[in-house]
């Protein structure tokens, strides 16, 4: 049945006998035709109905249309053509054919194919005065007709398209419904995500204002608000929300927003007269609107009341809702199914109850689910038509989008910046399903790497096409040979994404199941790992460092994920051993070039390529410092050695042995520091080469073992300098000292002098706090900082935090720190528990930043003069400060188990006294030890396997009377045969005690 009220029109629309209407109150009149009406559709010009698959329209009266009220069919080329779907709009109609293909009807009869949608299977058609719309099965949305206004969402501006555009701004987005206005169009994803374009003179966009949109727009407004339908009118919108609630805006002179009032709305409002009425369907006229309540079978309905077209027996406007007076018939026969609010009239289409109602004319994109992959696993559908779905579905990333939502407790619905709203569970069990099936996931490859992965929009509208970046990883782990490829892939498209869209995706990654997200840090770590492999192998192909590139920086993204968020992901897991391989190689190949050199005969050609060669690996070296949590300590150290020869033209063997003349520093021991400010200030080293230092007065030669010694000392005289200008916290922990603010270059020269101990690879005995490198490193030092600086300071801060709001209220502190203000006017704002996490802050800033600031600024200025690299930048801060004190773990087993022997075996009763001797030995002994031997008494970073101990066993007469001697650059020990362990013991602790200048080296 079809109720119908407004404008006066033929009785029956044509449907039946003029007799056959029955006429109720208000005007409404209802017809039964012969034939069920499936779809219908009214317009400006046109009021459009099908009927078993055919279409049908009456033309209304108008100023330029003289009809005689007859309903006409369509003329059409194919008869045997069947119709599910028609839209009228202000200037014509839109029809869809149950294949998938769109029609279109001008003021003529005659039906014809649209352009541009020929290869298309559209599932929904939406149609406004000027301009129409249609959604594809893969959910891509195409539109056509005028954009005096930006109606047709086109990125480029243009009067207008009488062919199908897609609009690409929109691609990747699952839409569920489509609607267009006078000369706006609206959207709505499958999680309720409203966009709407085109014109907004009245507000009819729900932006909070009145300029046109050229591009969809999210109506933010609307978000998390479960909107699961849309419909445009002339000026003005309505939504609904699962609910049942209903929002309007735009236009409200006629009172068809529903808000007691005549006022345009530039934002959604709800219609309060609905509340809880729990409406079901709502649809916008020109300047009305029509709700339907499917549980009390009420139709409402609101704004202009002309010819009668609020079937209410009222031709006034009406600004809230009035219920249609329908027929009771309807109540008890029917049930309702489809509202139609055209130019001037209204329609409420009824089906019997005992009637098979149609199937909806509204359908989704197609998406992938678990009941899908199951009929493709399962081979009940012929092979055909799974590869048709598998193409459609893995092709579209809009369908990918929608699919595996998280339906339970709507939660899909909240989808946003923080949530993406998948069920990933349910992703993991079907893709696990696929990946089994070879010939499933060959196809599924072969598309997604043909079609759905170069065809990615780097600008996405909204958040809901970021999906596909979490399904894919998740698919393309689980392969072997396509993996390569469809990651490089996955990992160019991720590092094309807009800013914006950047951030959210980096949100998601840090809100994913741990799991998830450690699968997805192995990807990329492993496709890292590999092409690293491949390359030490001597695979150089050019394309590998653009391929690495893009591996390193979707994994740094990660680890800056995994930083803030995922504890239990650690440092190790982005570790890339390979790199190590890479490093050995470059060796190699360096070695190799040496001989070249040397082997004058060989032709120039070669030498070219394995300079090239050379170069190629230094290059991946290069780039690998970029990213510094892909490499372990020990390897950082070996890529800043590497560079450093690069930097200066040499070859690593060389090196050692190789100083420039304006790099000796001469000092004497009594006055070390004097001396080295001395040399410092005449401005003569060149930093980028190594420092050679000679103690006057004693022999020896620095291959580096004396230049280990003279930082080792001068260290101590840095710390008793009468200058004060650091100094020393009771844990030993040393910081600059707040008090000398004049001695600028004081500071500049202590960075320099780290600096240079750090390039020339020797330790300093200044032990800095973490915080100092996290300084250097640009990051912000802690309340966990100040603890190990000064853990008195740190524990009072800490009990503040924790303690009740009235203790703290009479602990009386104010923002200050030792009589200076944290902030403006900080001694009258007194700490209390609202604000004692911003005192804490500031506490911490003002101890490591603004008390030493100008102190600071120097010292770092010195210290990246003392090392002129900059790579030094790629360590952690405990790698850096490891690096610069030492290692903190002496392992002493160790110096034992990888000490080697000249003259001598481990089984003799020398080397047996020795060892007993050592182990005797307190803590402090076996440093002073240390430092006899290699003039450090720290711990080689990486252990003492890195710096072996060599014990060699002198063969001198009277050994007895002589002392042990070190070779301290090269780290061996010259041990006369005693002949007791007691007289071993004695010489022993005499030579590390007293002999400082005993060294040959």
């Amino acid at each position: 049945m079809l109720c119908y009220w407004g404008a006066q029109v033929r009785e029956g629309f044509g449907l039946s006998q003029p007799d056959k209407v029955k006429n109720g109150k208000c005007g409404i009149r209802s017809v039964c035709p012969k034939s069920a009406v499936q779809d219908m559709s009214a317009g400006r010009s046109f009021v459009g109905f099908i009927r078993n698959g055919k279409p049908s329209v009456l033309r209304l009266r108008g100023e330029d249309c003289d009809h005689d009220g007859k309903l006409e069919p369509l003329q059409l080329k194919k008869d045997r053509i069947r119709f599910r779907s028609i839209v009228c709009g202000g200037a014509g109609a839109v029809l869809l054919d149950y294949g998938g293909k769109v029609f279109f009807l001008d003021k003529s009869t005659v039906c014809r194919p649209l352009k541009g949608l020929e290869n298309r299977q559209v599932i929904q058609i939406a149609c406004g005065d000027q301009h129409s719309m249609a959604l594809t099965k893969d959910g891509q949305l195409f539109i056509w007709g005028d954009n005096t206004h930006g109606q047709l969402g086109l990125e480029k501006e243009q009067p207008s398209s009488l062919t199908a555009q897609p609009v690409k701004s929109l691609c990747g987005i699952p839409l569920a419904q489509i609607s267009a206005g006078g000369d706006h169009s609206f959207v709505l994803s499958l999680s309720g995500v409203v966009f709407g374009w085109g014109k907004n003179s009245a507000g009819q966009l729900g932006l909070g204002d009145t300029t046109d949109r050229r591009i969809p727009t999210v109506v933010n407004s609307l978000n998390r608000k479960k909107t699961v339908s849309i419909s445009c009118g002339g000026e003005h919108t309505a939504t609904l929300s699962k609910g049942g609630t209903v929002f309007t805006f735009g236009s409200g002179g006629f009172g068809q927003l529903g808000h007691n009032s005549f006022e345009d709305e530039h934002h959604p409002r709800v219609v309060a007269e609905l509340w809880g009425s729990k409406v079901s369907q709502v649809t916008c006229g020109r300047r009305n609107t029509l709700v339907s309540v499917e549980s009390s079978k009420l139709i409402y309905s609101f704004g202009c009341g002309m010819q009668g077209k609020l079937g209410n027996g009222e031709m006034i406007k009406q600004s809230v809702p009035f219920p249609v007076d329908l027929s009771t018939e309807c109540d008890h026969k029917y049930t309702f199914e489809k509202l139609i609010a055209g130019e001037n009239h209204s329609f409420a289409l009824f089906f019997k109850k005992l009637e098979s109602k149609p199937k909806s004319n509204r359908r989704g994109v197609l998406t992938l689910n678990e009941k899908m992959i199951d009929r493709w696993v399962s081979g009940s559908d012929k092979w055909p038509t799974i590869k048709k779905e598998i193409n459609t579905v893995f092709s579209s990333a809009a369908s990918l989008n929608g699919s595996f939502l998280k339906t339970s407790c709507d939660e899909h619905y909240q989808t946003s910046v923080e949530h993406c709203g998948l069920d990933f569970d349910l992703v993991k069990t079907s893709f696990a399903k696929l990946l089994e099936n070879k010939g499933l996931i060959s196809e599924v490859v072969k598309v997604v790497q043909q079609k759905l992965l170069p065809d990615l929009n780097p600008n996405p509208a909204g958040v809901e096409a970021l999906r596909l970046y979490l399904l894919l990883p998740e698919l393309i782990r689980g392969l072997q040979k396509q993996r390569p490829e469809l990651t490089e892939a996955l990992a160019s498209k991720i590092l094309q994404l807009n800013l914006d869209a950047h951030k959210v995706l980096v949100t998601y990654w840090s809100k994913l199941p741990n799991d998830w997200l450690k699968g997805l840090v192995k990807l990329f770590q492993k496709e890292c790992a590999e092409l690293i492999d491949q390359i030490s192998r001597g695979e150089t192909e050019h394309d590998f460092t653009r391929r690495l590139q893009n591996f390193l920086q979707v994994l740094q993204m990660l680890y800056k994920v995994c930083c803030t968020t995922h504890n239990d992901i650690t440092n190790s897991d982005f570790i890339i051993h390979e790199i190590n391989d890479l490093l050995d190689t470059l060796q190699a190949t360096i070695a190799d070039l040496q001989d070249m050199f040397i082997s004058f005969w060989l032709p120039e050609e070669d030498l070219d390529d394995m300079e090239k060669l050379r170069d190629y690996y230094t290059g991946i070296i290069d780039i690998l410092v970029k990213f510094p949590f892909a490499a372990d300590t020990v390897s950082k150290r070996r890529m800043f050695c590497c560079l450093q020869d690069e930097s200066r033209g040499t070859f690593p063997d060389q090196e050692m042995f190789m100083f420039n003349v304006n790099n000796v520093l001469r000092v004497n021991r009594d006055s070390l520091l004097t001396d080295t400010l001395k040399y410092l200030k005449q401005k003569k080293h060149s930093f980028l080469n190594l420092l050679e230092v000679v103690f006057i007065g004693e022999n020896g030669i620095d291959w580096r073992g004396l230049s280990a010694e003279f930082f080792s000392v001068l260290s101590k005289s840095l710390l008793k300098w009468e200058k004060k200008v650091l100094e020393v916290h009771g844990n030993s922990l040393v910081w600059f000292n707040p008090d000398r603010t004049q001695c600028n270059k004081d500071f500049y020269y202590i960075g320099v002098i780290c600096g240079m101990a750090l390039y020339n690879h020797h330790c300093i005995n200044i032990d800095f706090p973490l915080a100092l490198f996290k300084k250097l490193l640009q990051l912000s030092p802690t309340l966990n900082d100040l603890e190990e600086l000064s853990p008195v300071e740190a524990r009072s801060l800490k009990s503040l935090l924790e303690e009740d709001e009235d203790v703290v209220d009479i602990l009386f502190l104010d923002f200050t720190v030792k009589g200076q203000e944290l902030i403006p006017n900080g001694g009258q704002i007194p700490v209390t528990k609202v604000n004692r996490q911003k005192y804490v802050d500031l506490y911490v800033d003002f101890v490591f930043n603004k008390s030493v600031k100008n102190q600071f600024k120097h010292f770092s200025r010195g210290f990246s003069e003392g090392c002129p690299l900059d790579i030094w930048s790629m360590f952690h801060p405990e790698e850096l400060q490891e690096l610069l004190h030492g290692s903190p773990k002496y392992e002493w087993q160790e110096l034992h188990q990888s000490a080697s022997y000249e003259r001598c075996s481990v089984s003799d009763e020398l080397i047996k006294n020795f060892w007993t001797v050592f182990f005797e030995f307190s803590e402090e002994n076996k440093k002073k030890f240390l430092m006899f031997l290699y003039g450090t008494d720290r711990a080689p970073v990486g252990g003492f396997s890195k710096r072996p101990l060599k014990i060699h066993q002198s063969d001198g007469p009277d050994p007895d009377h002589r002392l042990p001697e070190a070779q301290t650059c090269f780290g061996k020990l010259i041990l006369p045969t005693y002949s007791s362990i007691n007289t071993l013991r004695n010489k022993l602790v005499h030579a590390i005690h007293f002999c400082e200048v005993f060294g040959r080296g």
